[in-house]
């Protein structure tokens, strides 16, 4: 919904975009759907970002009938070494 890249995961723009695809969602016949929410998972961050809470608040608001929420989030296994040698990664 927005163009700004530092804006990518904030709630605001996370809201507009829920509402939009809720309503064209609408138009089209759909009244109920499952949500899956992905994180970027691995070795990274295992939490959603914070437009993830207000953009289900505004699929839930416009009408649509919500099944099921489900967390996608990739697991990391065995994970892929990091930079730098034993002594870490030297600036």
């Amino acid at each position: 919904m927005t163009d700004k890249d530092r804006e990518g995961g904030s709630p605001y723009p996370a809201l507009l975009a829920a509402s939009k695809a809720a309503s064209v969602a609408l138009e089209k016949g759909i009244n109920a759907v499952h949500i899956r929410v992905r994180a970027p998972g691995g070795i990274r961050s295992k939490s959603p970002g914070a437009g993830a809470q207000p953009a289900i608040r505004a699929l839930a608001r416009t009408g649509l009938m919500i099944g099921r929420i489900e967390d996608v989030t990739p697991i990391g296994h065995g994970f892929m070494k990091s930079k730098g040698g034993r002594r870490g990664r030297r600036i």
